[in-house]
């Protein structure tokens, strides 16, 4: 099976920056990782996703040229750096990961892999 452990969130003011980190275990290929968010009375949605064979990446047109997904394979890790901060912005955020490599910028009925969250509050 597959773990996913988020960390990073916290308080930013608008304009600033946090890093988000999830660290990965047990299952050893996965083909598409994304960051989720949902805030409060709101749909889940994808933010940023990343196919693992080439590490393409894809945005939400919310937040493209803001946050930017990475991926360390050594460390077994995913990254979101969230620059130039909204309120918009809050929500609690979520790492999420499936094996199969097609359309990975898809709904989170998609993947099958989710963290426990972690809540970015932009005020």
């Amino acid at each position: 099976d597959v773990q996913l452990v988020e960390s990073g969130g916290g308080l930013a003011q608008p304009g600033g920056s946090l890093r988000l980190s999830c660290t990965i275990s047990g299952k050893t290929h996965l083909g598409c990782m994304a960051w989720f968010r949902q805030a409060p009375g709101k749909e889940r949605e994808g933010v940023a996703f990343i196919y693992t064979r080439r590490d393409t990446t894809d945005y939400a047109d919310s937040v493209k040229g803001r946050f930017t997904i990475s991926r360390d394979n050594a460390k077994r890790t995913l990254y979101l750096q969230m620059n130039s901060l909204k309120p918009e912005d809050t929500a609690m955020y979520y790492c999420a990961a499936r094996i199969s490599e097609m359309s990975c910028r898809s709904d989170e009925k998609d993947y099958n892999y989710w963290g426990q969250g972690t809540q970015v509050t932009v005020s």
